[in-house]
């Protein structure tokens, strides 16, 4: 390349013929260097605008946000102890897979019908009711309908039957924060982590603000 340039600028170097020659092959080299380069910065401009058309819904609530990343996830919970945010993590990390409830279904969770403001849709495995606290397995997985209509995960949510434990909650997640509702309606203990969608009030309070139940 760099002789075919140097013979090219010194047309002196040769016979006028190959002067003309090069040049023209050079010219051609570049012209095809240069519409390579634009497809290349096309490519790229769609790939990124089709990242932030994913990622980005100029009508979605910012509250409504899912945490994804486990560092914003830790950021946003920073006031919990060590021991019980490690929990925590585990169950995002158990449950990550329905955030495609498609990967819920075959899992064998069901709506059950239970849909409530400031919780949104509840789905459940019956196989895992019973009188057992496991931070990997929750019995519910509550969702919420982003505004295209499509479940998300926002929180998950632990059950145990009232007379499989008559005489208080299981012992749940370390510490004292994980507050069990006696939810005489279902004949449940219930607990809520908001795990996927924060919780201004608490990780482990009920009732989120920030969702808004479609």
């Amino acid at each position: 390349m760099k002789q075919l340039i140097e013979t090219t600028m010194n047309p002196t170097s040769g016979r006028p013929g190959r002067f003309f020659k090069n040049h023209g092959m050079l010219l051609r080299l570049l012209i095809i260097m240069f519409t390579a380069s634009l497809a290349i910065a096309g490519c790229q401009k769609q790939s990124g605008t089709d990242m932030k058309d994913m990622n980005h819904d100029p009508q979605q609530n910012p509250s409504e946000k899912i945490m994804t990343d486990d560092a914003e996830f830790r950021t946003k919970y920073q006031g919990i102890q060590f021991q019980t945010l490690w929990e925590l993590q585990q169950a995002r990390s158990a449950t990550a897979k329905y955030q495609d409830i498609e990967n819920a279904f075959r899992d064998e969770y069901e709506d059950i019908g239970v849909v409530l403001p400031m919780m949104g849709h509840h789905f459940m495995r019956k196989k895992n009711v019973d009188a057992k606290f496991e931070i990997r397995n929750p019995e519910l997985l509550v969702y919420n309908k982003n505004n295209a209509g499509k479940f998300v995960l926002v929180a998950v949510e632990y059950a145990v039957p009232l007379d499989l434990s008559p005489d208080g909650p299981p012992e749940g997640f370390t510490g004292s924060g994980d507050v069990w509702d006696r939810n005489t309606d279902f004949g449940l203990w219930t607990l809520h982590a908001w795990v996927w969608q924060f919780n201004p009030d608490g990780v482990f309070e009920p009732m989120n603000p920030n969702v808004i139940v479609r």
